[in-house]
């Protein structure tokens, strides 16, 4: 069974940081490409950050230079580290991963871990 479990959200200030950690089973992590989604009320799922197997790394325009993606493929987990947060931050993040082999793909979510970013 693949399980995506993400944790470490929460309601932080502004300014203030997180980690998020995403558990990965039931797969061979080391072979998927992992990536960070988020989704704010009323706005459509965005991508935030994506690291590939190959430990190739893409941040959005908003995260970079604030948020770290990584990953342990011993652990297999990946991590968010967000610095410097901020009230727009604000959503439900969620962990995707994907793997291909041919023409044949696998991708899986993660249920999402909230965070708040309020005063």
């Amino acid at each position: 069974q693949v399980q995506l479990v993400e944790s470490g959200g929460a309601l932080v200030q502004p300014g203030g940081s997180l980690r998020l950690s995403c558990a990965a089973s039931g797969i061979a992590f080391y072979t998927y490409d992992m990536g960070w989604y988020r989704q704010a009320p009323g706005k459509q799922r965005e991508l935030v950050a994506s690291i590939s197997h190959q430990h190739i790394t893409n941040y959005s325009e908003s995260a970079k230079g604030r948020f770290t993606i990584s990953r342990d493929n011993d652990r297999n987990i990946m991590y968010l580290q967000m610095n410097s947060l901020k009230p727009e931050d604000t959503a439900v993040y969620q962990c995707n991963g994907k793997s291909f082999l041919g023409t044949i793909s696998w991708e899986y979510w993660g249920q999402g871990t909230q965070v708040t970013v309020s005063l």
